[in-house]
């Protein structure tokens, strides 16, 4: 598999760090490469530049595709499987792979791959850090990371690559075969993109499809794998049931693998919770299976730095009012779990780019929760007209006014919290901008 496209005359869609990557790979490989975006400005990214000056020739904005015979075209995320140069390639008989599919044909140690709708990024970062606490090396990769693609050409003596997966990327991967996999959840999510649940869920699942006999499949308790799990895999499932052969309970995880009882407390991790409990379960059992010893999993859980923008901590001020910046929360479902994982009262953020249809599926937790919704961005009324009988709301507009009016409202005791629930592309370019923006008002409108 790993020589399937040396000397390639490749077309790679995408000059962000996921086509360089690509192209960078197959240029290594003898082939010949035309990275093409089909964002004008794109022409004068260091990406492009960086791809030239190896060898590459690169082509921004909107235009046809070169009627030129491609032996490859390499897909980025950011491409949906529906793009006319895609349906043009696959016309034209071009093999389309993702960016993933390539990295993984040229990648030599092991994978430890994760996919699920929340919680994928500090499950990864978890585990890379814990594999190289006991000595073992790895890197995070794929959409949280480096590309994979890059891992292969820069660090191919890393013993493992952890590897987070997410439904864009296995629209053209067909051949990735991780040793270790996690599904951490299936919940409404990318619904923009993709037709329907069905799909997304189909795009999970895809994952473990050409996983061979001896690989572990970790899955969530009660999820249908679909007939997706090859025969010889093993297949083992986590939860919060003692049933499950992998448990939370009561601020511990226990499992076994080959034959031993683990056993690992989270009680000083910041894992210790209802909701990242049941990820902490599943990457308990992925590293147990890869042979660090349970103190060793212990150590890293409570070592363990969350990721910015995801549930932060930006302090207390003099009146007693917290302040938590989870801009990740780009889903309903993340909202929802925030919620749950946040110190009671709650004055909610939220707002954006909604990205499903059903707004209201999480109007009884924000009546549980919260003292007051201040919403932001394109889908405020419809947030408003969706939540306002269950808790009192108002359209806020922009960040900078909610922060405002909820600071200035706030008691003690009350958590100022920022969980959009919502792509943030409408105000910001990204959950990091608005991340920081949140974090920006806060230090300067809040009494610290």
């Amino acid at each position: 598999m790993s020589g399937r496209f040396d000397n390639c005359g490749a077309l790679v869609l995408g000059a962000g760090v996921s086509g360089e990557a690509a192209a960078a790979l197959l240029l290594s490989r003898g082939g010949s490469v035309l990275l093409m975006d089909e964002r004008e400005e794109c022409a004068d990214s260091a990406c492009a530049e960086r791809t030239r000056r190896a060898g590459g020739n690169v082509l921004c904005g909107k235009t046809d595709l070169p009627g030129e015979k491609f032996g490859a075209c390499v897909v980025s995320p950011a491409f949906p499987a529906r793009h006319p140069w895609i349906e043009t390639c696959l016309s034209r008989g071009v093999p389309v792979v993702s960016e993933l599919e390539l990295g993984a044909a040229y990648w030599r140690g092991k994978i430890l791959a994760v996919t699920g709708s929340k919680g994928k990024s500090s499950l990864v970062k978890l585990c890379s850090d814990i594999f190289n606490g006991a000595g073992k090396s790895a890197s995070p990769a794929g959409n949280y990371g480096v590309p994979l693609c890059r891992l292969a050409l820069e660090c191919p003596g890393l013993e493992w690559a952890v590897v987070e997966v997410s439904s864009f990327q296995m629209e053209y991967t067909a051949r990735f075969r991780p040793d270790i996999a996690v599904l951490l959840n299936i919940q409404p999510d990318h619904l923009d993109r993709h037709a329907d649940m069905a799909e997304y869920r189909a795009l999970k699942l895809k994952m473990f499809a050409s996983m061979l006999p001896g690989a572990l499949a970790l899955l969530p308790d009660g999820l249908d794998a679909e007939g997706r799990l090859p025969e010889g895999v093993e297949s083992r499932r986590f939860g919060d049931a003692l049933c499950c052969d992998w448990s939370y309970n009561g601020g511990v995880v226990e499992g076994r693998d080959a034959g031993r009882h683990v056993r690992v407390s989270l009680e000083q991790s910041w894992f210790n919770n209802e909701v990242l409990g049941l990820a902490a379960a599943a990457g308990v059992a992925a590293m147990s299976r890869a042979g660090v010893s349970a103190d060793l999993i212990k150590q890293g859980l409570e070592m363990f730095e969350p990721l910015p923008h995801r549930l932060q901590a930006l302090g207390i001020d003099r009146r007693g009012v917290s302040y938590v910046d989870d801009s990740k929360a780009t889903s309903l479902a993340a909202l929802a779990a925030a919620l749950r994982m946040t110190q009671k009262p709650v004055r909610l953020i939220a707002g954006g780019l909604l990205k499903e249809k059903e707004p209201d599926k999480v109007k009884e937790l924000l009546t549980q929760t919260t003292k007051k919704v201040y919403l932001i961005g394109k889908c405020a009324e419809e947030l408003f007209l969706a939540w306002k009988s269950g808790v009192p709301c108002v359209v806020c507009g922009t960040l900078d006014r909610a922060v405002s009016l909820a600071v200035r409202e706030s008691d003690a005791g009350d958590t100022v919290l920022l969980s959009p629930g919502t792509a943030s592309f409408d105000q910001f370019k990204g959950y990091r901008e608005r991340g920081e923006r949140f974090t920006e008002l806060v230090r300067a409108v809040a009494d610290h």
